[in-house]
């Protein structure tokens, strides 16, 4: 596949200790593809680690940001970058190693007749049998919440995906409203309610290898309010009302 059709993006906070081996494990596996690393102004320096590398790394490029701004704007920041610079095909995905590069090929693979892949942890029975407890209970509850109350079978709450940006409108992607980690669940509902191809492919995610989550509480609570806002915009209130359900969500 050649260089300039296939691009992955990487949003980083404070992984300085992971970055430079990602990167070139990457690269090892996958010669052709570029990266965009989306960096919030990390206090640790994985920001100068990450100019290091694009310097000395062909098809290493790095987006900085001032400040923390949420994951999901990181991710639509680096959508609309590979719109931008002509990208046809694009992979996202975190940057702790929990997303195993292994992964990457198959992703290309199965973008050539899909226009949404999503990695899916629930597809195999020890897809996160090396998480800790809690993180299996968060992770299966936004799994049951996003089935049951958006009506979408797929795991919706990952970040290990793939865009085929050639089929998919770009304005699409500008009505996401979300910022922070209901990005992932929003844009996955957008797409299944505008009929746009999306496939699965299972994924086993090992316990994280480096670094430490970057959920907070307050994440939590905000993506269960933007699921319930999300249930009544598109589900509850055109039932009700017979209207288009429009409501404004921050």
């Amino acid at each position: 596949m050649a260089s300039q059709l296939s691009l992955i993006v990487i949003p980083t906070y404070n992984e300085v200790d992971n970055v430079e081996q990602l990167a070139h494990e990457i690269i090892s596996k996958q010669p052709d593809v570029d990266l965009l690393f989306i960096d919030d102004n990390s206090p640790d320096g994985t920001g100068q680690i990450l100019d290091q590398l694009s310097k000395s790394i062909s098809g290493i490029q790095v987006l900085h940001r001032d400040k923390k701004s949420g994951i999901g704007s990181a991710h639509l920041a680096g959508i609309h970058w590979a719109y931008e610079n002509g990208y046809r095909f694009l992979i996202t995905m975190d940057s702790d190693f929990s997303l195993s590069p292994d992964f990457i090929s198959r992703f290309l693979e199965k973008a050539q007749t899909s226009d949404v892949t999503v990695g899916s942890r629930f597809k195999c029975k020890d897809g996160l049998i090396e998480w800790k407890f809690y993180r299996k209970v968060l992770t299966h509850l936004g799994h049951y919440l996003t089935k049951k109350l958006l009506g979408m079978p797929y795991d919706a709450t990952g970040a290990f995906r793939a865009y085929r940006l050639d089929s998919i409108p770009r304005e699409v992607f500008l009505e996401i409203q979300s910022k922070g980690y209901s990005f992932f669940y929003e844009s996955l509902y957008l797409f299944y309610r505008k009929g746009i191809p999306i496939e699965e492919i299972e994924i086993r995610l090992p316990s994280r290898t480096y670094g430490h989550s970057k959920m907070r509480l307050m994440d939590i609570i905000h993506g269960l309010a933007f699921l319930v806002l999300l249930t009544l915009r598109y589900r509850v209130i055109p039932i009700f009302f017979k209207t288009s359900g429009r409501l404004v969500l921050k």
